[in-house]
């Protein structure tokens, strides 16, 4: 009888890249084996976590069933900062999306859109595969764990969020700079030390054998 065996952290990380990066193209399967290998590893606490997908999913709702197709906004929490990007009619409205958000207690918004007409569909797919390049380049470059790091990317504009070293931050930005097709890259990173626990290096495993 064969034995099973477990995949190896390589294999989840690359599952996890895959889910987080690719949207209705995937099974569920690999969607939750992703989810947990991000959650696993994420610096947030499990609570702020749950936070922040209520209030990206809270926040988008209002907002589509205020404006519907009249404005193109994509909501991305992190820690409770919230990173809004995209596209509307004029500065009111973008000024109005921005309570909107804020209407949640506790957050900071980060209103990044765009008085412009709406991209279109062609664009939208060309940020999306500047968002997936910038991850796998990530994990090609092995200089930090990629899952720490969200990307998004807006009229070719990448912007950088997570809880990270200043080494960190510092290799993202250098890889998604070198990126083709991205225009500029923008940090909305929450900064850690090395020798914070949150962001403390991993142990080696024959240390933690000894304890």
């Amino acid at each position: 009888m064969k034995k099973n065996r477990r995949p190896s952290f390589q294999l989840l990380l690359v599952l996890a890249l895959l889910a987080v990066s690719l949207q209705g193209c995937i099974q569920m399967a690999v969607v939750g084996v992703g989810a947990a290998v991000v959650s696993a590893v994420d610096r947030r606490t499990t609570g702020a976590q749950i936070d922040d997908e209520g209030i990206e999913l809270r926040a988008t709702n209002r907002v589509s069933e205020r404006f519907s197709d009249k404005v193109h906004v994509n909501i991305t929490s992190y820690n409770r900062s919230v990173l809004v990007t995209g596209e509307v009619p004029n500065e009111n409205i973008k000024m109005e999306i921005e309570k909107i958000v804020t209407s949640t207690p506790n957050v900071r918004v980060i209103n990044e859109l765009q008085v412009a007409g709406l991209a279109s569909l062609t664009s939208r797919a060309s940020d999306a595969t500047i968002t997936g390049t910038v991850k796998a380049r990530f994990l090609d470059a092995g200089k930090f764990n990629p899952l720490l790091v969200k990307v998004v990317t807006e009229a070719s504009v990448v912007y950088l969020m997570g809880m990270v070293t200043e080494s960190e931050a510092a290799a993202a930005v250098e890889i998604a700079r070198k990126t083709s097709g991205v225009r500029k890259v923008v940090k909305v990173f929450e900064s850690c030390k090395p020798t914070d626990a949150v962001c403390a290096p991993p142990k080696p495993k024959a240390e933690e054998q000894k304890k």
